[in-house]
């Protein structure tokens, strides 16, 4: 939904959060879930959607008259869309995804071809006067990398997408941004890297300072602030980093990451689930950084250990949970700086907690429509403080 209309200001959740690969489980889920959410969040105006298209589901929309009569559709229901999760290639439900959420990569022909044809869609799909973004991996799993040839061929295609979508613009007059979303274990993880992937690498893939320019125009970063908040980042400071150093951020993820003071591994057990990956990472006493692919890998290493401050897990849990005695979220960091400079920063927030179906039951207490009732409420309390004081 548009919370501002100048410059604009666009909250949403992303539809991941509701299993579907096909285009027809897609569709059934916005009629089910997301036409019920608007009816409790915005009865009265229109409601923004966060879509997420596999490869499969994106296929059928490749046909224009499924896209026209997708968009006729919306307009009936009050719907409309402003953002894409172009993240999981295949499925994401109901199986084990773990690292092959990453595949295939951004060394790969596959990868570059599935991310145009979703800004083709949105470019469709967009209302008149509002852009798009689209986010996806941050290149790839690195333990996947092996060298600069890798690297090379990542920024490569990534420069090639953005051509596309300054295609895209000359042509539609539609501005998509394609958000890289710095991830755990990922090629790029952190703030740092992110800043050193759009200096010298961004600009040696292009073909001179005005190229460059419009790719920087078009590419940019998806915040995940459960992400930064796993890597003991602040994301007030990534923002203001980013901003700092001209990147674009194309999309918030607005998350949270599983919090535990000291170590509690009975409390953390239910939620090593062997669905999606988990990374971890632990502050000792002594600031050093301890960090594990999945969580499981952490319970195996963390058992006597005496010396963990705190420990961070990359377990989206809802906005509003309150924790328990042992476990608690990194909610608390999206304040009301973290908010203020947030709507300064990008048009387009997104509440994102797919792990919903792999939450212990306790937490899915009430349903899925009534968790992401809860969590834009949340979010939408705290957005319209800054904004109301600015």
């Amino acid at each position: 939904m548009k919370l501002r209309e100048n410059p604009p200001l666009h909250l949403t959740y992303c539809l991941n959060i509701h299993p579907g690969e096909t285009w027809a489980e897609n569709l059934a889920a916005i009629r089910q879930y997301a036409v019920a959410v608007k009816q409790r969040i915005a009865p009265a105006k229109p409601f923004g959607l966060g879509l997420r298209l596999s490869a499969a589901a994106a296929e059928t929309l490749r046909v224009p008259t499924v896209r026209r009569a997708l968009r006729t559709e919306l307009d009936a229901l009050g719907l409309y869309v402003f953002t894409i999760n172009g993240f999981p290639f295949g499925q994401f439900h109901g199986t084990r995804v773990k690292e092959q959420v990453y595949a295939p990569d951004w060394r790969t022909r596959e990868r570059l071809e599935y991310t145009c044809l979703l800004a083709d869609i949105l470019a469709d799909l967009l209302p008149d006067g509002v852009s798009g973004s689209i986010s996806t991996l941050p290149g790839s799993f690195k333990p996947w990398i092996h060298g600069a040839d890798d690297e090379q061929t990542m920024t490569k295609n990534l420069v090639a997408c953005a051509r596309h979508l300054i295609e895209i613009e000359a042509r539609t007059g539609r501005e998509i941004q394609l958000g890289l979303e710095p991830e755990p274990w990922c090629w790029i993880e952190t703030t740092d890297e992110a800043l050193r992937f759009f200096g010298e690498p961004l600009r040696a893939a292009c073909v001179g300072g005005r190229e460059c320019e419009g790719v920087r125009r078009h590419l940019g970063v998806c915040l995940d602030t459960c992400h930064a908040a796993v890597q003991f980042e602040s994301p007030l400071m990534a923002l203001r980093r980013y901003r700092a150093a001209g990147i674009h951020v194309s999309k918030i993820q607005l998350s949270a990451a599983l919090d535990v003071k000291g170590w509690s591994c009975s409390a953390l057990r239910p939620f090593d689930e062997p669905v999606y990956l988990h990374q971890t990472k632990a502050r000792l006493r002594d600031r050093s950084l301890l960090a594990w692919p999945d969580l499981s890998f952490a319970l195996d290493a963390t058992d006597a250990r005496t010396d963990i401050e705190r420990l961070h897990v990359h377990f989206h849990v809802p906005l509003f949970w309150p924790g328990s005695a042992s476990l608690h979220s990194t909610a608390a960091e999206l304040d009301e700086p973290f908010f203020r400079a947030a709507c300064a920063a990008t048009e387009h927030l997104e509440v994102e907690t797919y792990t919903f179906s792999v939450l212990p039951e306790a937490m899915r207490a009430g349903g899925v429509v009534e968790c992401i009732r809860r969590e834009l409420e949340w979010a939408q309390e705290r957005i319209e403080t800054p904004m109301g004081a600015a």
